[in-house]
């Protein structure tokens, strides 16, 4: 059973890639849009977590959120969209989902949100190791400068 999950992984591994960067950017991508069509929530939830001048990060916030997620499922840049998005997601989890000094039901959410944050750095870290594989804008860049 193993040999056939390595081989499968070989055989189509870098469609897997481009599956894994497609679903990874998606979360950025659309988690930053979402701010951008609620920039005055952002504003408030940021002024709610004690963030100073909210109204300005509330925008860098959204842009690095898009445009990693852009960078990604394209495959461009990908070891350092990986890398931004490593840095990005550690520092918006100590700032925003330090769970433990909510009182519960907020509480169980925000490990929730922590854990998942947690998880992103992980992709994150397999994308800078990995790279983002042949079928991507890398990938394409690559070959051209081979030829």
């Amino acid at each position: 059973m193993f040999a056939g999950l390595d081989g499968f992984s070989a055989r189509y591994g870098d469609a897997l890639l481009l599956i894994g960067r497609v679903l990874f950017g998606w979360l950025l991508f659309i988690s930053g849009w979402a701010k951008f069509m609620n920039i005055g929530g952002i504003v408030g939830y940021l002024t709610a977590l004690g963030v100073p001048n909210p109204s300005f990060w509330a925008w860098p916030s959204a842009i690095a959120e898009v445009v990693l997620g852009a960078l990604l499922i394209l495959g461009l840049a990908t070891r350092y969209a990986s890398g931004a998005t490593l840095i990005y997601v550690l520092i918006t989890t100590v700032i925003a989902h330090r769970y433990w000094e909510f009182a519960p039901p907020r509480q169980t959410a925000e490990y929730i949100n922590f854990l998942k944050n947690i998880s992103i750095m992980g992709g994150a870290f397999a994308f800078l190791v990995v790279g983002a594989g042949r079928w991507s804008l890398d990938g394409v860049m690559r070959r051209d400068r081979a030829a």
